[in-house]
């Protein structure tokens, strides 16, 4: 989308917007309620100070596709507290490890629930669009992606936190270099000579715009997702959140539970990001989901190393307040060639966000369980 959008392209941007609805009146895509669990810390230890040795990689690849997943049981209630035990990073540099509990709440009461290929991550025809102008870039819900330092893409769920992919910051064995002095970037009007500002409306040109970086205060990664305590698959929990030292004071987007495929609105997820092959774009797409297990989502959304850790969202009606509202269901991963029937087929990726991981994601940003109980 290089130049000015047209008509069909431009009605998307706009539904994405959120300025149009494309359903109608007589039947909502709806929020589902969810019995939500609870995640609580039990104990919290030291450890020692991380090397921050590893290369930051933009994508993740797994030959594990659908029909493996399928077939590996859930974990148990012991496997489940393991995974969910999380490491946080401090922007001195020390790092904890903390314990946790899972519960189920009862009438007031907490119980115990118990082959190397090419990546090819443009299909067909390429049709991601590029955003350009603050009229789309700083109004939401394209204002709520964010660049990490580290090369990805975060979104804003929170006053003061981002969530990423867990590969984007840490490689499964340790934290990736620049990781200690992580940074998160704002797109941002680029002032002209002179202290013009982009609103300057007689240059045709596409505004100019820069990056504003917060610098962050902690990060908090799964156990899952670091090697020796997770299960083969791996993926499963590529997720993270982070912490900034300030307020970003923007609009952000809240988390969800990821419902199933038949329940998205067209069975279609969206999402936007910075991939390696625009630089300094926003790019925005949307795709059909091809198929899906409990913890992940697998489409064909044309994507590029950068979009890793964007956030998956969709826009669904929220019977209880009335109105539609868009939240981040699940985390972009990266790339996996699958074997189907015989036959080679690759997909990207999307970790989607559980119970369990709302779960563990609310409460790392609220603090409070009491907090945590609406998905």
């Amino acid at each position: 989308m290089a130049g000015t959008p047209g008509r069909p392209v431009f009605l998307l941007l706009l539904c994405a917007a959120g300025q149009v609805s494309p359903y109608s009146a007589h039947w909502k895509p709806t929020w589902p309620a969810y019995r939500l669990p609870v995640v609580l810390p039990q104990s919290t230890f030291n450890l020692a100070k991380p090397d921050f040795g590893a290369e930051a990689k933009l994508a993740v690849s797994s030959s594990c596709g659908p029909q493996c997943h399928k077939g590996t049981p859930l974990p148990t209630y012991e496997e489940a507290k393991q995974y969910l035990s999380y490491e946080t990073l401090y922007a001195n540099g020390s790092r904890t490890e903390t314990q946790v509990g899972i519960y189920v709440l009862r009438s007031g009461e907490g119980q115990s629930s118990g082959k190397s290929r090419r990546k090819r991550q443009i299909y067909g025809y390429d049709s991601r669009f590029s955003i350009f102008g603050k009229d789309f870039l700083l109004n939401y819900p394209f204002s709520t992606s964010v660049k990490l330092s580290t090369g990805c893409t975060g979104t804003l769920v929170a006053e003061k936190h981002v969530l990423t992919a867990a590969h984007c910051i840490h490689d499964g064995k340790t934290y990736v270099k620049g990781t200690q002095k992580l940074r998160v970037g704002f797109l941002k009007p680029k002032l002209k000579d002179g202290g013009r500002g982009a609103n300057d409306s007689r240059s045709a040109l596409p505004e100019k715009m820069k990056f504003q970086w917060i610098r962050v205060k902690r990060t908090h990664v799964p156990k899952g997702w670091i090697k020796g305590n997770a299960n083969d698959i791996g993926m499963d929990y590529d997720y993270a959140l982070l912490e900034l030292k300030k307020p970003h004071k923007r609009k952000f987007m809240k988390i969800g539970v990821s419902p199933p495929a038949k329940q998205l609105p067209g069975g279609r997820i969206h999402f936007s990001g910075y991939d390696n092959d625009r630089p300094g774009n926003l790019v925005y797409r949307f795709c059909d989901v091809q198929d899906e297990t409990y913890d992940l989502l697998y489409q064909q959304c044309d994507a590029q190393p950068g979009a890793s850790g964007s956030g998956v969202y969709v826009r669904m009606w929220k019977r209880q307040q009335q109105k539609w509202e868009r939240k981040i269901i699940g985390i972009f991963s990266g790339h996996q060639w699958v074997d189907v029937n015989g036959s080679p087929q690759d997909f990207n990726v999307a970790v989607r966000i559980t119970p369990l991981k709302y779960a563990q994601i609310c409460y790392w940003i609220k603090g409070n369980y009491l907090d945590c109980r609406e998905g």
